[in-house]
């Protein structure tokens, strides 16, 4: 019966249609984190939105449990599914700028690296993720924060508008003018109301930044924590540094003398000029022990988004955990330093990226993504390659993220939850959207078709 299914979408797709049987079926569902396994009955390898279209039909015509993968970076998973229909949009990489009015067009299964590699040709960015290898849709759906966001905002603060293949097969464009309702849901709610086939985003004059990582040694974080807290506060917006408690990677040009060290680090970017980017930073860190190492200096921005790239690579072992946290208490800076220091692997991390300045300049109730009143997005991380230690990475990211919940809100960024986390942490992380978002579910999908995501239920606006 599955061979049957297989060759019946075969013949309605341009794009390749990819069986159990075929020699490179387990490259090809294979996902970033190599903590999940998951076996879907086909891949749908779309090569555009009518693609898209034919694929969508298919898997509710046949009663297929659909799942969709962009650039395939999903950390719990939930860009395949087990004995059910991936559509994979990972072929579909165009990316278009027009420098005149600012504007990139990409595909869905562009990688925050493609847009940035085209984007940087003209001299422009739009505020995305860290890692290059990061799929723009599922980040841009979920939120998008990154090195430009205290200045402009969210990847969401930046879309103008998306075209999606709806449940029912229809293809519309969503903005602020054409199904605005669909458009709000767009922006934060994930991949629950449809595939978007195409985004449009405003750009923003981005070359060079005076960006890279400084480390201390453990035995400094509560002093770098609380300088860089209070920092923060008063610092430009291009000023767009996260601080994080890790271990110096064993590798070159990492001081050998530190390898595999606790550490407290701070990692970004100034969005200017090397000379101004110094004296903004040179207050911060006048005011701290001296660095294990100090590599910051002007780079290309590119090079500052594709940074983490060579150490965390398809295929490790991840269990991550995340909160908004809108202040850091001396309680809380203390817990989380002792926290850290059970990390049972060199990869293993926290980090603490800003979104104060813009991100909270809009509204909570302008799109779903409804943080506006954080400072920062937390992520805790348990990473590591050998599979052995993921029953360890993962209860340590647990135990961590337990200590330290109490001083955050109640909700965390979807794109930093695992598919453990339950629909009552998915309906804290919208808050007072939540309801908006199951209403606008009812409309556009009904059926909950796409329900391989942080789910919202389809539900009523009363």
């Amino acid at each position: 019966m599955s061979e049957e299914l297989a060759t019946a979408l075969a013949e309605i797709l341009r794009g390749r249609v990819v069986r159990p049987t075929d020699g490179d079926y387990d490259s090809l569902r294979a996902l970033y984190n190599g903590m999940i396994d998951k076996r879907p009955l086909m891949i749908a390898r779309c090569t555009d939105a009518a693609d898209v279209i034919a694929a969508v039909n298919f898997g509710r015509e046949k009663g297929l449990l659909i799942a969709v993968r962009g650039g395939g970076h999903n950390g719990p998973g939930l860009g395949s599914c087990d004995d059910g229909l991936l559509i994979d949009l990972s072929m579909m990489k165009g990316v278009h700028v027009d420098p005149s009015a600012r504007e990139i067009r990409a595909e869905p299964g562009c990688t925050q690296g493609d847009v940035d590699h085209a984007a940087h040709a003209f001299g422009l960015a739009t505020p995305a993720g860290i890692v290059s290898t990061t799929g723009i849709a599922g980040l841009t759906l979920g939120g998008g924060m990154g090195y430009l966001s205290r200045k402009h905002g969210l990847a969401i603060d930046n879309l103008i508008a998306a075209d999606v293949v709806l449940a029912d097969g229809s293809f519309v464009t969503a903005s602020e003018t054409e199904h605005a309702d669909l458009f709000w849901a767009l922006r934060g709610g994930g991949g629950n109301f449809g595939i978007v086939t195409s985004f449009l985003f405003r750009a923003h004059p981005v070359n060079t930044v005076y960006g890279g990582p400084i480390f201390w040694e453990a035995r400094h974080a509560g002093a770098v924590m609380r300088a860089y807290r209070d920092f923060l506060q008063t610092a430009p917006r291009e000023f767009s540094f996260f601080v994080g408690l890790k271990r110096v990677p064993s590798v070159d040009p990492f001081p050998k003398d530190f390898w595999s060290a606790k550490a407290c680090a701070i990692i970004g970017c100034y969005n200017g000029p090397k000379e101004e980017g110094q004296a903004v930073l040179a207050p911060l860190l006048d005011a701290l022990p001296e660095p294990i190492f100090n590599w910051v200096d002007q780079i290309p921005f590119p090079a500052m988004q594709s940074m983490f790239d060579p150490f965390f690579p398809k295929g490790l072992q991840w269990y991550w955990k995340g909160d908004f946290v809108t202040s850091l208490s001396e309680e809380a800076i203390d817990t989380h330093i002792a926290q850290a220091a059970k990390a049972p692997s060199e990869l293993s991390l926290m980090h603490l990226y800003p979104i104060n300045g813009a991100v909270n300049e809009v509204n909570e109730g302008a799109m779903a993504w409804n943080a506006r009143q954080a400072t920062w997005s937390m992520v805790i991380a348990g990473v590591d390659p050998d599979p052995a230690n993921a029953p360890a990475v993962k209860q340590w990211a647990k135990d961590y993220w337990a200590a330290v919940h109490p001083f955050n809100a109640k909700g965390g960024y979807v794109n930093f939850m695992m598919d453990d986390e339950g629909e009552e942490r998915v309906q804290a992380s919208y808050g007072a959207n939540y309801q908006r978002l199951a209403a606008i579910k009812a409309k556009y999908d009904p059926a909950n078709l796409f329900r391989v995501n942080q789910n919202v239920r389809p539900g009523t606006s009363s």
